[in-house]
C-alpha cells in the first residue's frame, strides 16, 4: 500500500474503479465533476480514451493552482471500446446494446483505458505553483466467443448495461461466458489499469 504525500481524489462515478483502486490498497474519496464527453470527429481512435480522461482532469485545474486549496492528486479514467477503428460509446437503450453485442460477437476489438493524473509538481516543493499532468492509455485486445440471441437478451436483462462503453462488462455474465483470450490486462477492460496506475503514483509517496 502506497503512502501519498497528498489526498487522493478518484474522480469517476464508476462502481468498478473504485473497487478496483480500493483493492489495490488505495485511500482515497470520490469527487465527479460533469464533462462533456466529446471528442473531436477527426481524432484517431487510439487517442479518444486519454483525451477524454485529462478533459476530465481539466475540471479540477483551477483549485489545484488556487494556494488558498490544500493540495490533492485527481485521478480520472475513461474507457472506450474499438471495433474495426470504430468507437462503441455506451448504449443509448436496448436497441443500442443488442447493436453493439451482435457487432463483437465472434470477433477480436480493443479497450483502451485513458489516464490522467493531475497534481502538484513531485519534483517542487511548492505546492502553489501550476499542477502537473501526467497521463497515458493502456490496451487490451480482447477475442469473443460468438454469442447467441438468448445470450444477448438474458445479459442485457439481467446486467443492464448501459453504463458500460461497448455495452458489456469484463466481470459480467458477457465476460465470464463470452470472452476467449486477452492480450493485456483484464483490469483495464473492466476500467482501470491498476498495474500502470500504481506506478505512476509512486511519485507522490511520502
Amino acid at each position: 500500500m502506497l503512502t501519498l504525500r497528498y489526498p487522493l481524489i478518484l474522480a469517476s462515478g464508476s462502481p468498478r474503479r473504485k473497487q478496483l483502486m480500493t483493492d489495490a490498497g488505495f485511500s482515497f474519496t470520490i469527487e465527479t465533476r460533469p464533462t462533456d464527453e466529446i471528442f473531436p470527429e477527426t481524432m484517431p481512435a487510439n487517442e479518444v480514451a486519454e483525451y477524454l480522461a485529462r478533459q476530465k482532469a481539466d475540471q479540477f485545474r483551477d483549485d489545484l493552482g488556487d494556494s488558498q486549496t490544500p493540495p490533492r492528486i485527481i485521478l480520472c479514467a475513461d474507457t472506450v471500446v474499438i471495433l474495426d477503428n470504430q468507437i462503441l460509446n455506451k448504449p443509448q437503450d436496448e436497441t443500442d446494446a443488442r447493436r453493439m453485442l451482435r457487432a463483437l460477437s465472434g470477433q477480436t476489438h480493443r479497450v483502451r483505458t485513458g489516464v490522467a493524473i493531475l497534481a502538484p509538481n513531485p519534483n517542487k516543493s511548492d505546492t502553489a505553483v501550476e499542477p502537473v499532468m501526467h497521463s497515458f492509455t493502456d490496451e487490451t485486445i480482447v477475442q469473443f466467443a460468438t454469442l447467441t440471441d438468448d445470450e444477448i437478451t438474458y445479459y442485457i436483462r439481467e446486467c443492464k448495461p448501459f453504463d458500460k462503453a461497448g455495452s458489456y462488462g469484463a466481470q459480467d455474465f458477457i465476460g465470464l461466458v463470452g470472452i476467449e483470450r486477452l492480450e493485456g490486462s483484464f483490469y483495464t477492460v473492466m476500467g482501470l489499469p491498476t498495474h500502470r496506475v500504481y506506478q505512476a503514483l509512486k511519485k507522490y509517496t511520502q
